[in-house]
């Protein structure tokens, strides 16, 4: 009988620490809320836009609603691999140090539009995933995922890491989560540029 009682006392333990090593409450809430948030601004903005609206350009090199819609699409998988590598290491919180950014300085630089950046090629649209309507549900099926993920998961995403160009440089597990989302509404903001423009095609 004690055998039995010192068994479940050690799988008990073990369930806890399981727990433990995972998110909090506060930061699943805030990445759940980030990426559902988000996703809310894309769909709204892009509702109810005729195909000229869609495929409107204000320049020759610029991007439509539409292709930034597939960018987005493109990057919620790429991104969402990232995070797969970063998984596929052993957690390790002797390497939080080599994290600098945070959260919040992590969200508003990757949001801002005050800098441009010239895309990688694997990132640029050119009508990969067939129509306007494929390519928004594309990115819906990848991101309805990658918020699942956030709600269910007890991987420890503070102590994964992914590595980006600087000022970024090494960011978490969570923080891969958190970029995903902030690169959303950066382009959901490059979208509305296109929408206010003067020459915007009229509904």
């Amino acid at each position: 009988m004690k055998k039995v009682v010192l068994s479940i006392m050690a799988l008990a333990l073990v369930s806890f620490a399981i727990i433990d090593a995972g998110l909090t409450d506060k930061e699943r809430e805030m990445g759940v809320s980030e990426l559902m948030k988000t996703q809310k601004r894309l769909t709204s903005t892009i509702e109810g836009l005729t195909k000229a609206q869609l495929n409107f350009k204000s320049t020759p090199e610029s991007w439509s609603v539409a292709e930034c819609v597939e960018h987005l699409a493109i990057s919620e998988g790429m991104i969402g691999g990232m995070l797969q590598g970063a998984l596929k290491t052993v957690a390790d919180a002797s390497k939080r140090d080599s994290v600098k950014i945070s959260d919040k300085d992590l969200m508003a630089m990757i949001s801002s539009r005050d800098k441009k950046v010239k895309t990688g090629e694997a990132f640029e649209p050119s009508g990969k995933f067939g129509s306007h309507k494929e390519t928004v549900q594309t990115f819906l099926t990848k991101r309805g995922t990658h918020i699942e993920y956030l709600k269910t998961t007890t991987d420890d995403l503070r102590n994964h890491y992914g590595q980006l160009p600087l000022p970024f440089g090494t960011i978490d597990g969570l923080q891969i989560l958190m970029f995903m989302s902030g690169h959303t509404e950066r382009h959901v903001k490059q979208m509305e540029e296109v929408i206010a423009h003067t020459d915007f095609p009229k509904p």
